[in-house]
């Protein structure tokens, strides 16, 4: 059960970021929501569904930025039960947006941008997190995994792979604190609200991706290093 347990997602402005906390809202949880962009709209909706929701406008990739995040949520509700990262660039190639460069043509830049945020942020929101859930025994923290292929693909999912990987070996740091640490995916790709109404129209929306989000937030220990997948009604293990 979740209700009453103290929620952080980050990126939380829009896409399945948006609905993982409606999800959690539902469900009765406490909400901290982060993103860099505007938290407005999803503030008014958790408010108007009586859900607890505290909104921290933070960026994944600044150190500072992020342990004033954790220091908000902890100073505000007392505790950290639940971590989501869900922050990151994501291509959309299925949108019908422009692939991204080849890795030949791609500025480098660009490619630490994507890496700092996705595998960066994990990273550092990870770290703080690991602080309160640690003092409190006990807690859950998610990394998002995903997929794609082909032209462009290449930092995207290099910095999905490398979650996996990361949430693996924090899990094993971790296992005798009673924190247990997976990767997860929404389970295929989805068309949000801002994606182009074609895509909308052709393609599943993020409530595709189910109660996955609430489930994993009630997992064993046993899951901890995983990545885990929906099937049904339940969790199970993927590798």
């Amino acid at each position: 059960m979740v209700e009453g347990k103290v929620v952080l997602v980050t990126g939380a402005a829009q896409g399945i970021g948006r609905y993982i906390a409606h999800s959690f809202g539902k469900a009765g949880a406490k909400l901290a929501v982060a993103d860099i962009q505007s938290l407005d709209n999803v503030t008014r909706e958790l408010t108007e569904m009586e859900a607890d929701v505290l909104p921290i406008t933070a960026d994944v990739t600044n150190e500072a930025s992020v342990k004033s995040m954790i220091d908000q949520v902890v100073s505000h509700y007392g505790r950290l039960d639940v971590l989501v990262n869900n922050a990151g660039i994501v291509p959309h190639f299925q949108w019908g947006v422009p692939r991204w460069d080849s890795i030949h043509d791609m500025d480098t830049a660009f490619w630490n941008k994507v890496l700092n945020t996705n595998l960066g942020g994990t990273m550092l929101c990870t770290k703080y997190a690991l602080g309160p859930m640690r003092r409190q025994g006990s807690g859950h923290i998610m990394g998002l995994h995903g997929g794609g292929g082909g032209t462009g693909a290449a930092a995207y999912v290099v910095s999905k792979d490398a979650i996996k990987t990361f949430m693996k070996f924090v899990a094993g740091e971790e296992k005798d604190n009673n924190i247990c640490i997976i990767a997860i995916s929404p389970g295929g790709a989805i068309a949000t609200e801002n994606a182009p109404e074609e895509a909308r129209a052709r393609m599943p929306g993020p409530e595709s991706s189910g109660n996955r989000w609430v489930l994993a937030a009630d997992l064993p220990m046993e899951f901890s290093g995983h990545l885990v997948e929906l099937e049904g009604d339940r969790l199970v293990i993927r590798e």
